[in-house]
């Protein structure tokens, strides 16, 4: 059996995320670029980007469907939103692909794939992705099971890709049964970190394979709701964008984003939540681990 650490709040505040001093601009927090277009789920991209300004990025971009854009900037004025033509189906068109690679170029940290289901028009977004852009790139949902049977995609040019499925997309990914990653989940991490730079793998305990192998036990009922992980996948990549080594920012996206369904639970009861909530309980929680009184 492989073996993996516990996670614990004490390394995280051991280990803290980056100390942005006061009077320093919003560049210095950094800038995500959210990729997250379907018009049947428009509501991935807010969750998303939404969750990276709350983890405390300091720029946002959202690129989505050209349908979606304006009411998605409507509900977040804080973000540049960017409509690109879409599909038949109501996704991101592939012919885009080389505009959205040249906004991925400006941004520290890169969040694709939230609410997004047609693999085969993503699939060539996010392999032009891997090799052409030097940001660190979270793919979750359909950006994960795109490159089934093309692993090696993941190492592609000089990205460093992080991925966050749970047992159904891992299943996809590596081509295997899902009664098998769900029976072995941490062997299945294993299995794509040799691929890709940080596996988070989504569950009731969470591993995390980076530098280290990882287990977290911070889940909650209250996440296993629609949109749970377009929450994480946004706080992810805004640690990341704030300049935190990759995989202690997956394993401090995973706590907050536990802690935040712990303590929503505690308060409206184990089920119910909703994913929109998680966002706004991740300041408090940052501010309480560095030490910083919060009522």
């Amino acid at each position: 059996m492989t073996a993996y650490r516990e996670l614990s709040t004490d390394y995280l505040r051991a280990n803290p995320l980056p100390f942005h001093e006061n009077g320093s601009g919003k560049e210095a927090r950094g800038r995500v670029l959210v990729i997250s277009g379907n018009a049947r789920v428009p509501g991935a991209a807010i969750l998303a980007g939404v969750s990276a300004l709350r983890s405390g990025a300091g720029i946002l971009q959202i690129a989505t469907s050209a349908s979606v854009a304006p009411h998605i900037g409507v509900a977040v004025p804080e973000a540049m939103v960017v409509g690109l033509s879409e599909t038949c189906g109501g996704e991101i068109d592939p012919a885009n692909t080389g505009e959205i690679v040249s906004l991925a170029e400006g941004a520290d940290a890169v969040v694709v794939g939230p609410g997004m289901m047609d693999e085969d028009a993503l699939r060539p977004l996010v392999m032009a992705l891997l090799a052409g852009t030097k940001a660190r790139i979270v793919l979750d949902a359909a950006a994960i099971t795109c490159l089934r049977g093309k692993l090696g995609s993941l190492r592609g040019g000089s990205s460093r890709a992080i991925i966050t499925p749970h047992a159904g997309e891992m299943a996809r990914l590596l081509q295997t049964g899902r009664d098998e990653v769900e029976r072995e989940p941490l062997q299945a991490a294993h299995r794509a970190a040799g691929h890709a730079e940080v596996v988070v793998m989504k569950g009731a305990e969470t591993y995390v394979v980076g530098e280290e192998t990882w287990r977290a036990c911070f889940g909650s009922i209250a996440l296993a709701t629609s949109g749970s992980g377009d929450v994480l996948a946004g706080i992810l990549g805004g640690i990341l964008a704030r300049g935190t080594d990759s995989t202690l920012a997956a394993l401090w996206a995973v706590c907050l984003h536990g802690e935040a369904g712990r303590m929503l639970s505690v308060r409206h009861g184990s089920v119910g939540t909703l994913a929109r909530e998680l966002p706004d309980e991740v300041p408090r929680l940052m501010a309480n681990f560095e030490g910083v009184h919060t009522d």
